[in-house]
């Protein structure tokens, strides 16, 4: 078995791990989000910045928050508490990746209402006042966009009026630049059927692109890491370095950690990368050390 095909093997092989607490944050049957409490270090008094974390698989319903659930565990394991988050992704065609405009419907509400309900279920060891997003593949392009919405056009649904008061985001092989990506034909055309492409509808798909691009809504002037793989085929090292370098240009500064492997040891507890995630979260989150 190749070394990609090992990899992804590696993290779908591991059990799910049960949430402490799962609630609802809207009425569609995705809208919840899974809460992992932290394992805190005795004599601890400080409560455990909260994680909103966002699975990845290509916006196709397939894939769901059980993949990452054990890194979920493992986060809380370090100390963190965390909020795997799900939300809609295609429908009942499961080759079909994303539903425009819910899939974004849903990432926005999530972002704005989780760590309230943290806060109302009383979830102990965990802050909802420090928060910090992490999210893989897609995910990683979830979390990069709702750090940017302030960025969108006032008339836009999803548009805030200033920044999401978070401590920082930390994009694992995020999907951060859609242009890139599609060019790339990344995950068999996800991004144009995340984006509702139509044939001949370029004016429409124009459109969608300044919306959900990432790279299209820079600066955001919050913290951003990513943390990608050097031999990662599923989404290239090509797609962070365009968002990087457009930041760059946008006069925002963005860590870009470049790790061995491919796409999935970012979210694999087995892998020495894992490690590394939770040190950037921790040091965004204010709990690491200084670099």
């Amino acid at each position: 078995m190749g070394g990609a095909a090992a990899e992804e093997t590696s993290v779908l092989g591991l059990a799910p791990v049960a949430p402490d607490r799962t609630a609802a944050y809207g009425e569609h049957p995705d809208q919840v989000a899974d809460f992992y409490l932290p394992s805190r270090p005795r004599g601890a008094v400080r409560p455990a910045p909260l994680v909103l974390l966002f699975h990845g698989g290509a916006w196709r319903a397939p894939y769901d928050r059980r993949h990452v659930s054990p890194f979920a565990a493992f986060l809380a394991g370090r100390g963190f508490a965390v909020a795997s988050v799900e939300y809609r992704r295609g429908g009942a065609d499961p080759a079909r990746a994303g539903r425009w405009p819910e899939t974004f419907d849903d990432i926005a509400a999530a972002v704005d209402t989780v760590p309230g309900l943290a806060r109302e279920l009383g979830l102990p060891g965990a802050d909802p006042d420090r928060v910090v997003l992490t999210g893989h593949s897609a995910g990683g392009h979830a979390v990069l966009w709702a750090a940017a919405r302030h960025r969108l056009p006032s008339g836009t649904p999803w548009h805030l009026p200033s920044p999401s008061p978070l401590r920082g985001v930390v994009a694992l092989a995020p999907i951060a630049d859609l242009t890139t990506a599609r060019a790339l034909d990344v995950c068999s055309g996800a991004v144009g059927e995340l984006l509702g492409e139509v044939r001949g509808d370029g004016d429409e798909l124009t459109a969608r692109l300044a919306l959900a691009d990432p790279t299209a809504l820079l600066p955001t002037a919050i913290p951003t890491t990513i943390v990608q793989g050097g031999t990662d085929i599923d989404v290239p090292p090509a797609v962070a370095d365009a968002f990087a370098a457009a930041a760059t240009r946008a006069g925002q500064e963005v860590r870009l950690v470049r790790t061995e492997g491919g796409h999935f040891p970012p979210i694999d507890p087995t892998t020495p990368v894992a490690h590394t995630v939770a040190d950037e979260i921790a040091h965004l989150a204010g709990t690491g050390p200084a670099r």
